[in-house]
């Protein structure tokens, strides 16, 4: 009914014009007074946190700092990378696929100030310190008039056919991997910053419908002006209790109480129900109780939930079950959420009361939308809706209340999507001793790698081995526990549990964590650890606070690195080894050979030097052998030692260890005098002739495996007479 009757009114105060505007007002009121039960006015809350691509989609206007999904404007087909793992000696090789895409998001047709977080499929792309979860190029429009072409749309696009979007807010991502969200363009939501600081709603309305403001001071953290002039006022006028006043030149936008225009009351009559009262010349009617809504509820944005939908409620002991909910495109925190929905119901309740005033033709001045105070009625009124007819004003009014304070609320418990740095990727090399049972047919070059921040996860990787190309070889495994030596631990022997040194260790991350094993956790492999080129195991890891631990309750020289006990120094590394934090390299150098490695992860810097790793054996060499004796019999030397094997250390069934290698041979070299000798036996003795030894003699035995010599046992003896 108020958008016929205001469109009369209109065509009084403003001819064709002035009718259609005053539709529009009505057509708002009808919305804010008559909704129907289960109606939302606004615009929905769930469809702007949906991103879309359809063409004519509508973009908003964003004010103050708001989430929202945006637009995707433009997209390149997904484009594929390949890396080969592995391959060589008799292994297959497998290749890893990777996507990325480029795009381009646009989030407002107002200018904006910035953006702050980006989240894709609910987990942060963009922290708040504005670094990147996942490797991705990224520009930033703010939607100037003055804004250039974007380089990679127009270089795919072509010269001329690519536009700059001018008065435009959007974003361009160019190659972001897509292996986080499932090798498709994820769902995307962004933190526009548009205005700095919160907005007031009156300054929405007067940017949005270009009316007057009065009184509409609400501030608003931000607000998404998602679809037509109409929807946007609407939404407005029904969370804050203001309404829209015929001016002069322009329509107003008012609220609350202000300066009002007395008229006079000659007597009312009062009738309950919905109709008029007839006769005098006022008349009071107050509709049924079930007539106004029993719960009302505000949906809105919570900024104490990353934005995320929430709902405030206000309800009013009553009769009936009508519920109404106003969906507001805006940043409210919960106290001002609910005392909106408070302020709400109230003015429903009020509106129960109508005056109707019946006035000369002297009233025409009282357009709709002004306050008044009615003689002998407590407080202001507003009007409603208007007639004039035969000389006669007819004037239909509203009480106005002011609006409540705001109110105690919890906006209820959110998770939030964890938001911690990355920084630099650290890389780790090392060739791992042999700690299974399996034979290596090549040597087993492994890297461990971690960030600096916790929110490290992985990084990409590039290899080297002829320190001249390079090629992609996947990703690192997930995220190891290394660091550095603070404090050597010193000498040692392998053969004994070592409870007199310590070694101090600083860890990468300042939250990683070690931890004690029992006697029996250590003997099944418990706590392996790269001290240097020395493969340990500690019983006890003591905190000493800012990622410093103290190792105690040393197994020194595991695996056949008994070479490497004492040989730390300070800033060599430190490594827990554990399966999942190795990636195997490929293709790796032969023994004696480098390999160089390089990390590209999302905050490494361009400049990153890359790490370089030679390849000792230790993984395709057998142990040098132990027990080297040497004893004089009669007129010969007895030489004898003991074997061991790179499998097989366990050894479970006490009799004797596996060969491990294709024959049993060794390389004996004797020094006699400072002259070489090389002979080789395939026992593990050897008896030398003892004619001419009158000084030293040197001995140093080598296993002799698939892929080359163990490291020596050595031993020397002096004799000055051998009796024959």
């Amino acid at each position: 009914m108020a958008t016929i009757v205001l469109g009369v009114a209109g065509a009084v105060f403003g001819g064709r014009m002035g009718a259609q505007i005053g539709g529009l007002i009505g057509a708002a009121i009808d919305g804010q007074l008559f909704a129907k039960p289960g109606t939302r006015e606004g615009a929905r809350l769930a469809d702007l946190r949906v991103q879309s691509s359809s063409y004519g989609s509508a973009i908003p206007k964003l004010f103050g700092t708001v989430r929202v999904a945006g637009c995707v404007i433009w997209a390149t087909d997904l484009t594929e990378h390949r890396a080969t793992e592995g391959g060589g000696k008799g292994r297959p090789s497998t290749t890893a696929y990777s996507y990325t895409a480029s795009f381009a998001v646009a989030f407002s047709t107002r200018r904006i100030h910035g953006i702050g977080r980006i989240w894709a499929d609910g987990q942060l792309l963009r922290g708040a310190a504005g670094d990147f979860k996942v490797r991705t190029g990224f520009r930033l429009y703010t939607g100037g008039e003055d804004q250039p072409v974007d380089p990679l749309i127009a270089a795919l696009e072509g010269a001329g056919r690519a536009p700059a979007h001018r008065g435009l807010a959007y974003a361009v991502f160019e190659d972001l991997e897509l292996a986080s969200f499932g090798n498709r363009i994820p769902q995307l939501t962004f933190e526009v910053i548009a205005d700095p600081e919160p907005v007031a709603a009156g300054t929405i309305a007067r940017t949005i419908g270009g009316v007057a403001v009065e009184g509409l001071d609400l501030p608003l953290a931000g607000f998404s002006a998602q679809e037509s002039v109409r929807t946007t006022l609407d939404a407005l006028c029904a969370a804050s209790g203001a309404w829209l006043r015929a001016g002069e030149d322009r329509f107003a936008m008012v609220a609350g109480l202000g300066n009002a225009a007395a008229v006079p009351d000659d007597g009312a009559g009062t009738e309950p129900g919905a109709g008029a009262a007839r006769g005098g010349r006022s008349a009071r009617t107050l509709a049924a109780a079930d007539s106004v809504p029993r719960r009302l509820s505000i949906g809105y944005y919570d900024p104490a939930r990353d934005y995320q939908a929430g709902v405030q409620q206000a309800t009013r002991r009553a009769a009936g079950t009508r519920e109404t909910r106003i969906d507001l495109p805006a940043v409210l925190d919960a106290g001002a959420a609910k005392a909106m929905a408070a302020g709400a119901l109230a003015r429903a309740e009020l509106a129960r009361e109508r005056r109707t005033l019946t006035l000369g033709w002297e009233a025409l001045t009282l357009a709709p939308g002004m306050r008044i105070t009615i003689a002998n009625s407590p407080g202001q009124w507003r009007v409603d809706r208007w007639t004039f007819e035969q000389m006669v004003v007819k004037l239909e009014c509203v009480p106005i209340t002011a609006a409540p304070m705001a109110a105690p609320a919890s906006p209820g418990r959110s998770v939030a999507a964890p938001d911690a740095r990355q920084g630099r990727t650290v890389l780790a090399p090392f060739e791992l001793p042999p700690i299974d049972e399996v034979p290596a047919t090549t040597p087993r070059i492994v890297v461990a790698a971690a960030g600096t921040g916790s929110g490290w996860r992985r990084a990409a990787l590039l290899a080297s081995v002829d320190g001249g190309s390079w090629s992609a070889i996947g990703e690192t495994a997930y995220p190891a526990v290394l660091g550095t030596v603070r404090t050597p631990p010193g000498g040692g022997r392998a053969a004994l549990i070592d409870r007199a040194s310590v070694a101090e260790v600083d860890l990468v991350q300042a939250d990683g964590a070690l931890a004690n094993a029992t006697m029996a956790a250590l003997d099944a492999g418990a706590n392996l650890a790269m001290l240097g080129d020395e493969l340990v195991q500690f019983g006890r890891a003591e905190p000493l606070g800012a990622g410093r631990w103290r190792l105690s309750e040393l197994w020194r020289g595991r695996r056949g690195t008994e070479a490497a006990i004492g040989a730390q120094r300070p800033g060599d590394r430190f490594v827990l080894v554990a399966r999942e934090s190795l990636k195997p390299i490929a293709p790796v150098p032969a023994i004696g050979g480098a390999v160089r490695l390089l990390a590209q992860g999302v905050e490494d810097p361009a400049d990153t030097a890359p790490v370089e790793l030679v390849s000792s054996g230790i993984s395709l060499l057998p142990p040098s052998p132990v027990q080297l004796t040497i004893r004089v019999r009669s007129q010969a030397l007895q030489v004898r030692w003991a074997r061991r094997s790179r499998v097989d250390w366990s050894w479970r069934d006490g009799v004797d260890a596996a060969l491990g290698e294709e024959t049993e041979r060794y390389q004996v070299e004797i020094l006699r005098d400072g002259n070489p000798q090389l002979v080789e036996t395939t026992a593990p003795e050897l008896t030398i002739p003892a004619t001419g030894i009158n000084t030293s003699l040197t001995i140093k035995v080598r296993q002799m495996g698939m892929h080359g010599l163990s490291p020596a046992a050595e031993c020397t003896v002096r004799i000055k007479e051998v009796t024959l």
